[in-house]
C-alpha cells in the first residue's frame, strides 16, 4: 500500500469519525490498516463499544448486519457486497420456519454465520468461541435446534452429551479439511500441536482418535483462542485448521513458531474481496451501507444480545 493511500484513509476516518473492523481471514494488507482484528464476537462487541459514527466492516455480509443490527445509529459500510458467505446461505427462513414447526418447543441456537432474518427466528445466536457455553446454558430438558453448521454442531452435542438437532449446513473451506491432511502434516512435522476449528470436517476424527490416544497435542479453538495459543505454545510447529488468512495474525504475535496450514487451498474467496482500494472507496463515498429493517432488526437483537453477554 502506498503512503498516499494509506495518509488519505487516515484522514477520512479523522474527518469522518469512522473505525475500521477487520476479521482475522482478511487479507494481510486488509488487517495491517484496520483500528480493530478480530473473530466474529470480537468484532461485534467492538461495533457495539465503539464512540464511532461509521463503521468500515472488513468481513462477510453477515458480519455487517449483525454491526447494523448491534448499532442502528451508526453507519455500517461493508467495502464489496459480493463478500458473502455459503455457510449463512445454506439455510433460509423458510426452512428455519417448516423446521420450527415441527419442533414447536426447541430452542434455537444460530450461529453467528446467518443472515438476519434466521436471527430474527432465533432464540440465541452463537460463535465458534462461545456456543459450548450457550448450549451448556439452556435447560437440559429443552430439545435444541442448532443451525447452520452441522460440524460445529456435532462437536457442542459431542461435548455436551445431549441430543442436538442439527441442520446439515457446511462452510465451503471447513468442509474440505480431512483428517488424512491433519495425520500427514503430523509425520511431517512430528512435534507439532495441532489448531482445529470446531467448523471443520475433519474435526469428529481428530477428536476421536486424540480422546483414544490421550494426545494432548490437539486443541478445538476459535480462531481467536488459535491466537492465544499461538503466543503461549512451547511449540515450535503448529498446525492450523482453519481459514489461512489466520495466520497472517499468528504470526505478528509469535514470530519465532512455523505456523502451517492444513492445506494452501484453505481460503475463503468472500473473505478476500476486500482490499485496501475498496476500504478507502467506502470511506470515500460511505457506499455501500448495510442496513438491517428494523422489524428484524428489532427480533434478531435479542439473540445476538446474548450472545455478545456471553464471553
Amino acid at each position: 500500500m502506498d503512503l498516499s493511500t494509506a495518509r488519505e484513509i487516515s484522514e477520512l476516518k479523522k474527518a469522518k469519525s469512522a473505525i475500521i473492523l477487520a476479521h482475522n481471514y482478511q487479507i494481510p494488507e486488509v488487517q495491517d490498516i484496520a483500528d480493530f482484528v478480530g473473530d466474529s464476537l470480537g468484532l461485534s462487541k467492538m461495533a457495539s463499544e465503539t464512540n464511532a459514527e461509521i463503521i468500515v466492516f472488513c468481513g462477510v455480509h453477515f458480519m455487517a448486519e449483525t454491526a447494523s443490527i448491534l448499532c442502528p445509529e451508526k453507519k455500517i459500510l461493508l467495502p464489496d457486497l459480493d463478500a458473502g458467505c455459503s455457510l449463512a446461505e445454506s439455510i433460509n427462513v423458510k426452512q428455519l420456519r417448516d423446521w420450527k414447526s415441527k419442533n414447536p418447543n426447541a430452542v434455537v441456537v444460530s450461529y453467528i454465520n446467518t443472515s438476519a432474518d434466521i436471527k430474527a427466528e432465533s432464540d440465541y445466536c452463537c460463535t465458534s468461541s462461545n456456543a459450548l457455553k450457550i448450549v451448556e446454558s439452556i435447560s437440559k430438558d429443552r430439545e435444541i435446534l442448532f443451525l447452520p453448521d452441522m460440524f460445529l454442531g456435532n462437536y457442542i452435542q459431542k461435548k455436551t452429551s445431549r441430543k442436538i438437532h442439527i441442520w446439515p449446513g457446511e462452510c465451503h473451506v471447513h468442509a474440505a479439511m480431512t483428517y488424512e491432511e491433519i495425520r500427514t502434516l503430523r509425520d511431517e512435522f512430528p512435534e507439532s500441536e495441532v489448531l482445529i476449528h470446531p467448523e471443520c470436517a475433519c474435526g469428529s476424527q481428530a477428536m476421536y482418535y486424540s480422546e483414544k490416544n490421550k494426545d494432548e497435542d490437539v486443541h478445538f479453538l476459535s480462531t481467536e483462542a488459535m491466537i492465544t495459543k499461538a503466543k503461549d505454545s512451547t511449540s515450535k510447529n503448529l498446525i492450523v485448521a482453519t481459514e489461512s488468512g489466520v495466520i497472517h495474525r499468528m504470526k505478528q504475535f509469535a514470530p519465532e513458531k512455523n505456523f502451517i496450514p492444513i492445506s494452501n487451498g484453505a481460503t475463503c474467496k468472500y473473505m478476500k474481496t476486500i482490499t485496501v482500494k475498496k476500504v478507502l472507496q467506502a470511506l470515500r463515498n460511505e457506499l455501500p451501507e448495510i442496513r438491517v429493517p428494523i422489524e428484524i432488526a428489532s427480533k434478531a437483537k435479542l439473540a445476538i444480545d446474548r450472545m455478545v453477554g456471553t464471553s
